[in-house]
């Protein structure tokens, strides 16, 4: 059992940036993938970005590549995401998750956080 917990969301102007964390407890940190998704109000979950748990192997949707940067510290069991550049579109819930496959599909992932929410102003 993994448990999550994502902090760091907020209101920011376009062009802003955040940093969101994602705390985990429960089993070996770093035997997990972690992902990052999104949900925007009467769109389905969408995913972001996720990592592998070593942290060698990243993927991006195409959408936040060049303004969003996922990293681990397995040492604090912690993943963040850095938001750079930040659009109104990228308003939303954003939940991290964990599993031990490196996927981009939300069904792949065994665990989830309960979300933070973003909110980007034009």
């Amino acid at each position: 059992q993994v448990q999550l917990v994502e902090s760091g969301g907020g209101l920011v102007q376009a062009g802003g940036s955040l940093r969101l964390s994602c705390a985990a407890s429960g089993r070996t940190f770093s035997n997990y993938a972690i992902g990052w998704f999104r949900q925007a109000p009467g769109k389905e979950r969408e995913f972001v970005a996720a990592k592998s748990g070593s942290g060698s192997i990243t993927y991006y949707v195409d959408s936040v590549k060049g303004r969003f940067t996922i990293s681990r510290d397995n040492a604090k069991n912690t993943v963040y995401l850095q938001m750079n550049s930040l659009k109104p579109e990228d308003t939303a819930v954003y939940y991290c998750a964990a599993g031990f496959l490196l996927r981009t599909t939300a069904r792949e992932y065994d665990y989830w956080g309960q979300g933070t929410q973003v909110t980007v102003s034009s």
